[in-house]
């Protein structure tokens, strides 16, 4: 499946969405613990961004790209595609920032996301995400009523303002005089594995990014052992929601292709002891898409031993019961 050659952000892009997100994202911590660094024979850092504002890192890119926009652009709004992470992202930006914001969530999403949305006056939109077509959809309605689209992971400052996280790893990790030798963060489209990469890589060029992904949707590692973007032959079927996508984005793709040292799968149970686990060592609760960094390496499936390693805890939005399944099976 070849890309096309796109205007890529760079290190200077990630530096000016940190300027732009100053006073409205929330710095995250870095979590480590004991037991888990025993366990693992490395040190591990969990970058929390289920603490981020709207409860996930995609309020970063979201404010990066909305807070841009011009008192014209302001007036028409916005509209948005999402499970619901980047959802509540965009229509918190838009408030903020004095726009509305349209939202088209699958009909599967989580109730908890849903309600996110409304709460910071986002209009929901259902659709059926095994029968038809967000970006279609989200076209004609932009194209129709005026708006602006605001994608999930195909944009410039979206990958940059995604791309802070890293920065904020990068310094986190040098304030405790250490650096990274390995960084794993979830992967569905690639906007935040790609801006992380970004800044990692500059600060630390040998470090490994490793996208982590569920099992039979690692669009991401079957794409680097073929050399091209790769496609899932399925759109639905896993616990992972938030990360579930055909296949890594073309524009994030012209950066994951050569910053990405490799990819893991992890399964559905896998995933649910690892929200188990954070929740009863790190104290956090992290829903299924975004803790499968955390599934890799507590599996194996990411070699960490020996190393200082930081996994990205992308989101905390999670309905009660899937909750309560992981710590029944955790």
């Amino acid at each position: 499946m070849a890309s096309a050659v796109f205007d890529l952000p760079g290190h200077a892009d990630v530096l000016d969405a940190a300027r732009q997100l100053a006073g409205q994202a929330v710095r995250t911590p870095l979590l480590r613990n004991d037991v888990l660094d025993e366990r693992l024979g490395a040190r591990i850092f969990v970058k929390a961004e289920c603490l981020q504002r709207t409860g996930s890192f995609k309020f970063r890119g979201a404010y990066n790209r909305i807070s841009r926009l011009n008192a014209e652009e302001k007036a028409r709004g916005v509209i948005a595609y999402s499970s619901g992470n980047h959802a509540q992202g965009v229509a918190a930006a838009a408030r903020l920032v004095g726009t509305h914001a349209t939202i088209l969530m699958p009909a599967d999403a989580p109730v908890a996301k849903v309600e996110g949305v409304r709460f910071w006056g986002g209009k929901v939109v259902s659709y059926d995400r095994a029968s038809q077509s967000r970006e279609e959809m989200g076209a004609r309605i932009a194209a129709e009523e005026g708006r602006i689209l605001v994608p999930p992971y195909e944009d410039k400052f979206i990958i940059a303002g995604q791309g802070t996280a890293g920065l904020e790893v990068v310094e986190q990790l040098a304030e405790l005089g250490l650096a990274p030798d390995i960084l794993s963060a979830p992967a569905g489209g690639g906007g935040l594995i790609a801006g992380t990469g970004l800044a990692v890589k500059h600060a630390h060029p040998d470090a490994q990014i490793w996208a982590a992904e569920p099992a039979e949707f690692d669009d991401h590692r079957r794409s680097l052992e073929a050399g091209e973007r790769v496609a899932n032959a399925r759109l639905t079927g896993s616990i992972c929601d938030a990360i579930i996508t055909p296949t890594p984005g073309e524009l994030t793709w012209q950066l994951n292709a050569r910053q990405l040292s490799g990819g893991v799968a992890v399964s559905d149970d896998e995933v649910l002891a690892a929200m188990a686990y954070a929740w009863r060592h790190l104290k956090i609760v992290i829903e299924p898409g975004a803790v499968v960094a955390l599934a890799a390496v507590l599996t194996g499936k990411l070699d960490v031993t020996g190393k200082t390693v930081c996994v990205i805890a992308t989101g905390g939005n999670v309905d009660r019961a899937v909750f309560a399944r992981a710590l029944e099976l955790g």
